[in-house]
């Protein structure tokens, strides 16, 4: 189902629960990635908001490690909770700090956080080392891998990098993904991945065994299931 700047995917519900179903409010996850600087892209992603009970922003909000306050100051208008995390365009310190002033923001990093009965976990940066130098905000497989160390089973796990072998396929054809995040997915079976970093595949779908993998893309996606089923 098409919305005017994004897509909407629904999870399948069988029709003998849909009596059940609406007696529990399902949850609109706005998901998004690789704004990179653009307030055109960010002022969408606010309008696109208003419909949402929950925005996830998977990373790379600015530019080698510039302008990172550009599309943060005009997030900051989003009323309901936000759940970020950096990419390989900024750090996990930089990201924090610009949001500094935005109350309804969370920013994950190796951590986790719960919202409306659903948790989250968040791990950002470039995953594995990109070729991009030291500017590069990236972690190797080994790091990754420790970092995920803490995401709890059944989470959202909102990753910059996509998992290897899902929604990671370059402009050239590679698949640039993480086998840490791969792996995570496979043991940790997450509701749902979130993910961006690889623009070539920014708008796409895919799964891991029965886990959705989003990579987000600037245009915004919404989301929607049921917490609790």
């Amino acid at each position: 189902m098409k919305t005017l700047a994004g897509v909407t995917m629904e999870m399948g519900i069988s029709p003998c629960a849909a009596s059940e179903q609406t007696k529990r409010a399902n949850m609109k996850l706005l998901l998004f990635s690789d704004l990179h600087t653009d307030v055109s892209a960010a002022k969408r992603i606010v309008e696109l908001a208003r419909g949402a009970d929950v925005v996830v922003g998977a990373g790379d909000f600015a530019n080698v490690r510039h302008g990172i306050s550009i599309c943060i100051e005009v997030l900051r208008a989003i009323r309901i909770p936000a759940v970020l995390v950096p990419g390989n365009n900024e750090s996990f310190e930089e990201l924090s700090a610009a949001c500094a002033t935005w109350p309804k923001a969370t920013v994950l990093h190796g951590t986790s956080t719960e919202v409306a009965g659903l948790v989250f976990f968040g791990i950002g940066g470039g995953i594995p080392i990109t070729p991009f130098g030291d500017w590069s905000y990236d972690f190797s497989e080994a790091q990754a891998a420790e970092l995920l160390r803490a995401c709890p089973p059944g989470a959202v796990l909102v990753s910059h990098s996509p998992p290897k072998g899902a929604v990671d396929v370059a402009g050239s054809g590679r698949s640039l993904g993480s086998m840490a995040v791969r792996d995570a997915v496979i043991q940790l079976r997450p509701r749902l991945v979130v993910c961006g970093h690889i623009h070539a595949s920014a708008g796409q779908q895919g799964k891991i065994g029965t886990t959705p993998i989003v990579n987000a893309g600037p245009n915004g996606l919404i989301f929607e299931f049921t917490p609790d089923k």
